[in-house]
């Protein structure tokens, strides 16, 4: 159990961000919820969640996500890092407005409500944990899928997972990253099913509770930290 520990989950609306959320409760965390329009994503109320409506890329949205996990909680043991975004171009093919939207919301997201809350845990003295969806192909591109410019945002994550989970290791917050492969969300929605098979070694569709699963246990792993976590079938093992 978690007694009762805080939760902060960006891009939490839909998708993977909602699994996680779904996750932390099922298993008695408080959660604070965070999404562009959390507010009518249909959560059920309920006394261990709060939503916060807003856009991870402000400064702004980041100290309204922590005011309300200080005020509502009184503490914020854990983030989760959801909030992203993702599509695939040829590399001669994407723009400036696409590298600026890649920039502010894979990577200022991340940046800005990871430090607001690592001064709290760090206030606070009790530890906690930063755990980052990034992404299998920042490991391991495959032809087909041309990600070059949202993949430097990811492999960014995971690179600063590590250097983070070093340089907060004595503090024992702990920092760790999952990277999925193909899964199963409204982001793939057009994307005929037999086709996601094929891109995974195990011929199989991950879907967005298995992500889930995987952060749970990197959360409650005490002695874990510095992980990059494939969820991906096998596919950054290598050719298949």
């Amino acid at each position: 159990m978690a007694d009762k520990k805080a939760v902060i989950v960006t891009g939490a609306s839909r998708g993977i961000g909602a699994a996680v959320v779904h996750a932390f409760l099922d298993r008695g965390y408080n959660v604070v919820a965070t999404a562009r329009n959390i507010s009518r994503a249909g959560y059920a109320p309920s006394q261990n969640l709060a939503l916060v409506d807003g856009d991870i890329v402000q400064a702004e949205t980041a100290e309204k996500v922590a005011a309300a996990a200080i005020h509502t909680f009184g503490t914020i043991d854990h983030v989760v890092n959801v909030a992203g975004i993702f599509f695939t171009k040829p590399f001669i093919d994407y723009t400036a407005d696409d590298c600026h939207a890649f920039v502010s919301t894979n990577l200022e997201g991340f940046l800005f409500i990871t430090q607001i809350a690592v001064k709290r845990m760090l206030a606070q003295g009790t530890g906690g944990s930063v755990t980052t969806i990034t992404a299998a192909l920042a490991d391991n591109p495959m032809i087909g899928s041309p990600a070059s410019v949202p993949m430097l945002t990811k492999g960014g994550l995971n690179t600063i997972t590590r250097s983070l989970a070093l340089e907060y290791a004595s503090n024992n917050i702990r920092f760790n990253a999952v990277a999925p492969g193909v899964v199963d969300t409204a982001l793939h929605k057009e994307t005929p099913k037999e086709v996601m098979k094929t891109l995974s070694p195990m011929g199989a569709i991950a879907d967005a509770k298995d992500i889930a699963e995987a952060v749970m246990y990197l959360v409650e792993a005490r002695y874990v930290t510095g992980e990059v976590l494939h969820v991906d079938g096998g596919a950054h093992v290598g050719r298949w």
